[in-house]
Parts: C-alpha cells; sequence; structure tokens
C-alpha cells in the first residue's frame, strides 16, 4: 500500500496537461470501446429528459465521459494540488453569504449536488471568515481509498467528518456562526433508509434527508452551490441561500428546494452531472412520496 501511495503523490504532482492525456485516453475507451456502465447512463438520460432525442441523449453521453475522465485525473491531481493553484481553478461567487453568517451567528449547511468538480470546493476553507470547515464524506468499501479521500478533504485546514457522525457532532456543537459544513446532498440513501422520495429529473426519486433533521430543529443558515465548469480545468460555484417560507423551515421544504435548484443546475449543463450513478435504484422503496 505504501508503493501504491507513493505512486499516487507522484502522478499528482504531474501538470495537469500531462493528466488530461490520460484523460482523453480513458474517454476514448470508456466511449469507443468499453462502454463504462454505458446502459445505466443512456437509460438515466432517457428517463431525466424524455423530450431529447436518441441523438441528443448520445451527444449528452458521450459529453459526459468527457467530463467523468477528467474528474478521474482531477481527483487525483487534489492530493497535490497547491492552494493557491486550487484558488485559481475553482471560482467562488458571492462569498458575501459567509460573511453574512457569521454577522447571525449561524452555522453554514453548503449542499451541492454530484455536479463536477466538487472535490475542488476543499479551498474554500482558505477564504472563508468561519474558522472551521468539514466536508462530510460516506464510508467507502475499500478502507486504503476511504483514508485517501479523507486526506485529500482534509487539506486546506478542512476537518473532514464522516456522514453517520455528523448530524450529532452539529447538535452538539455551538451555533455560533464559526463552523461550515459541506454536504454532496444527492446521495442515494441505503435501500434501509429509503424514507422519502419526491420528482426530480421526471423520476420518482430516493432522497437523502439526514440534513432536513438540521433545518427542522435548528436556525442554520442552508446555502446551495451552484458548480459550473467554465472550461477544462477550471470550474465555478455560486452560492446561493436557501429560504424556507415561513418563519422556520417544515418537515422536507429544504430538501425540495435543495433538488429544485440541482435540478435547474443539471438541466443547463446535462452532460456534467453523475449519470453512471445508479440514483434511482431504490424507487420502490419509497416510504413517503412527495411528487406529482
Amino acid at each position: 500500500m505504501n508503493f501504491l501511495i507513493k505512486i499516487l503523490y507522484l502522478i499528482s504532482k504531474l501538470p495537469l496537461k500531462i493528466l488530461y492525456i490520460f484523460s482523453d485516453i480513458m474517454f476514448f475507451l470508456n466511449f469507443y470501446i468499453v462502454g463504462y456502465r454505458k446502459n445505466v447512463i443512456t437509460q438515466n438520460l432517457k428517463n431525466s429528459f424524455p423530450e431529447k432525442s436518441d441523438a441528443e441523449i448520445t451527444e449528452i453521453r458521450k459529453k459526459f465521459y468527457r467530463n467523468f475522465s477528467d474528474y478521474l485525473v482531477e481527483t487525483i491531481k487534489s492530493f497535490g494540488i497547491s492552494e493557491n493553484e486550487a484558488k485559481v481553478r475553482m471560482q467562488h461567487i458571492n462569498q458575501d453569504l459567509f460573511h453574512q453568517a457569521k454577522a447571525e451567528g449561524k452555522n453554514i449547511i453548503l449542499m451541492a449536488g454530484h455536479v463536477f468538480n466538487w472535490e475542488w470546493m476543499n479551498a474554500l476553507a482558505t477564504i472563508t471568515p468561519q474558522k472551521n470547515s468539514h466536508p462530510v464524506y460516506r464510508k467507502v468499501n475499500s478502507s486504503f481509498w476511504e483514508d485517501q479521500m479523507k486526506i485529500v478533504r482534509n487539506k486546506f485546514g478542512n476537518e473532514a467528518l464522516e456522514a453517520n457522525e455528523v448530524i450529532l457532532n452539529i447538535f452538539r456543537n455551538k451555533n455560533d456562526g464559526e463552523s461550515i459544513y459541506m454536504f454532496v446532498a444527492d446521495q442515494t440513501p441505503h435501500v434501509a433508509h429509503v424514507n422519502y422520495g419526491l420528482n426530480f429529473l421526471n423520476q420518482k426519486t430516493p432522497a437523502f434527508i439526514g440534513y432536513d433533521k438540521l433545518a427542522t430543529r435548528m436556525d442554520l443558515i442552508f446555502i446551495y452551490c451552484e458548480m459550473k465548469k467554465v472550461k477544462r480545468g477550471f470550474y465555478q460555484v455560486n452560492y446561493h441561500r436557501i429560504y424556507s417560507d415561513g418563519e422556520k423551515f417544515v418537515k422536507n421544504e429544504v430538501v425540495r428546494k435543495f433538488h429544485q435548484l440541482l435540478e435547474n443546475t443539471i438541466k443547463k449543463n446535462p452532460d456534467n452531472y453523475l449519470w453512471s450513478h445508479r440514483k434511482w435504484k431504490y424507487q420502490d422503496s419509497i416510504k413517503t412520496y412527495d411528487g406529482e
């Protein structure tokens, strides 16, 4: 394992223009030869965009494979990327929201989707006024890769928290405007925890609702992260505060609003979303459905 770690870090020090050569090779293999999860990707796209022709679906899938290949090498680059380069490659817009939260004395729940490249948001910790920044991660089957991803997410002064621990951590700590918790909030819940679903991208969709407990019980600030790929190797994230309709969030309100915002983002650039995940495989297990 030590040898593998050394190789990984050596590769991460290569310039991105070199790493993108590997990305181009992966794209060619995936799209023209291997067809990685081709059927899953195609079906997800057809279900999400029933109005699009087969030719349009194929074009989106092709662009997705390019973006996905870039994401893989960019994730490797995360191990060796410097703070300065991370700031150049990920532009953060509407940073005033973080100063407002500090002035209001309220902690922040950041909510991103699986839009490329969510892994490069970590350098945000170096430019916000909050003292504590906690990327939230989920355990994976490989302890090796889990350890490596924790290292990546702990960079730049972050302190990563496992998803099963984060809710309790938030409840126990002071709500004083000094902490940010970074969720990739469109995770697919385990089949045993599929309690709530909604209409998302024209489909009955199981939704992760852990953060909803926070919205209804604590006076926190919820911020949506709108990701955009500007060009190869350069991204932009625009931050939008999510407000409740009444004095406080009601049950599942923040979940619905997050998915509405994410759907709008995906529709603008559908090739930039992680279509290879089997996000809709537990549709029939939904206990409470909130959709048309």
